[in-house]
């Protein structure tokens, strides 16, 4: 099998900043090697794959029980720290129960749609504090959108979680959040740094392994102090013998009689999952709208002759949105969350192409490769959310999955595009997107998760 020698695939990682260009690095393997190439890193063999047809195959023989990918520094903090996994980082036996469990409340689209209510009253929120800093700025700029967004996610999530609000999108964002989401940032960054390094070097080079601990440390503090206090409110009700029936995640889990070392550890990974997924797909949405402006026309009258006057959206209205629908697929074709997934198929050696790639070893999906590719999508890095309207147009089912797929596909994936959806229209609705610096260009970086390099800045002018 082709690939780089590992002093050429070490320089690329650490000497010509390949952390932050991961996604770009899948585009030139497959251009040098081929849809299927190795690289090596000391003892670490990875198998990366770069052409749809090649990883429906790995996909359809992960077996019962998929392996995402190591993670191993996750786990590893984790084990040192003695909390339990979540379903991110759950493997066998383990993992297949909190997935049963919580796709009983987060995969059903009625059940789904039962979130609407309080999605829409942090969407209201959302319009409120961009209505506040638009006025911040000359111009009526927004600044740093994917900041507003991230607030937004991590109330969205925790509205679902918890059924109680924490202030993201007070003008004034309370200090533990604020380093909450610091937290998320560094645990990222520290994510690539800690897995790429042999674990021997973490006691050398103590300050990554440190960083990644503090971040995870605060993390799983936060998530706790939010579940344990909602716990309280449930057992204070239920002594005054008042009936509680509870919407949220957590309130759920404890009803399956979970114990709380595993209730906080879902609820912890549930809590970063559901934030970048927001932000990301929110921020690279507008930027492309505004950029964009006859799409964006042309997403507005949709919206606006399906709400008839109405101001908030329900699920129903939304189903009747092709076009919005087609622009958050065509985001997340060219910008996905994950811009490439894993697998470990543990049990066995399978075949993918013409090789025989043995049990254990480490498989890339390069999904940022296979989406972007011209001999699958015409005009590959240009945004055409029509693309996915027109009846003749057939792409491999398997070119672009930004939520994965299978059992081990994102367990919030309806919720994250009720939740966008909702945002997408509902801002729409108030305001017309406009570039600060019209033909400046904001290109993705990887961050263990595909980000914007720099601030995106847009001008949101009333409608």
């Amino acid at each position: 099998m082709p690939g780089p020698s590992t002093a050429s695939f070490f320089m690329d990682l650490f000497c010509k900043g390949g952390l932050s260009r991961l996604h770009e690095l899948q585009l030139e393997g497959k251009a040098k090697f081929g849809p299927v190439w190795k690289a090596s890193f000391g003892p670490i063999l990875t198998v990366h794959v770069a052409e749809p047809s090649l990883i429906e195959q790995v996909l359809r023989q992960e077996g019962k029980h998929p392996i995402r990918s190591d993670l191993s520094s996750w786990k590893d903090y984790r084990d040192c720290r003695g909390h339990s996994y979540g379903l991110l980082t759950a493997e066998g036996e383990e993992w297949q129960q909190f997935r049963s469990i919580l796709g009983k409340h987060m995969l059903k689209p009625k059940d789904v749609e039962a979130y609407s209510n309080v999605l829409n009253e942090v969407v209201g929120d959302l319009i409120k504090k961009l209505h506040y800093q638009r006025h911040q700025n000359p111009n009526h700029v927004v600044k740093d959108i994917s900041r507003e967004f991230y607030m937004f996610g991590l109330e969205g999530i925790s509205s679902v979680l918890f059924e109680s609000r924490i202030g993201c999108l007070d003008i004034t964002v309370p200090k533990e959040t604020e380093k909450f989401i610091q937290s998320i940032n560094t645990m990222f960054i520290m994510t690539l740094l800690t897995m790429a390094m042999p674990k021997f070097l973490h006691k050398i080079i103590r300050k990554p392994w440190k960083k990644f601990c503090e971040s995870w440390d605060y993390m799983f503090a936060f998530a706790k102090g939010h579940i344990d206090q909602r716990m309280a409110d449930v057992a204070e009700k239920l002594s005054r013998g008042e009936k509680v029936d509870g919407k949220y995640i957590t309130y759920y889990l404890a009803q399956e009689k979970i114990p709380m070392k595993s209730i906080y550890g879902n609820v912890t990974e549930l809590l970063l999952a559901g934030v970048d997924t927001i932000s990301s797909t929110l921020s690279w949405s507008l930027y492309e709208l505004a950029q964009h402006p006859e799409i964006q026309t042309a997403l507005h009258n949709e919206i606006k002759d399906i709400l008839q006057g109405s101001q908030i959206p329900l699920p129903s209205d939304v189903a009747k949105m092709p076009l919005l629908k087609a622009v958050v697929k065509e985001v997340l074709r060219l910008y996905p969350v994950i811009p490439g997934n894993a697998r470990v198929v543990a049990d066995r050696d399978i075949q993918v192409g013409e090789y025989i790639i043995p049990k254990k070893t480490l498989i890339t999906l390069c999904h940022y490769a296979t989406s972007r590719d011209e001999k699958t999508f015409s005009n590959p890095n240009e945004f055409h959310p029509e693309r996915w309207l027109k009846k003749g147009d057939c792409h491999h089912p398997y070119a672009s999955l930004p939520f994965g797929f299978g059992k081990r596909s994102c367990i919030g994936r309806r919720i994250a595009e009720l939740e966008v959806y909702l945002a997408l229209a509902r801002i729409l609705n108030h305001f017309e997107v406009k570039p600060e610096n019209p033909g400046i260009r904001v290109l993705p970086m990887t961050r263990t998760l595909l980000v914007p390099e720099k601030e995106i800045n847009l001008q949101f002018v009333e409608r």
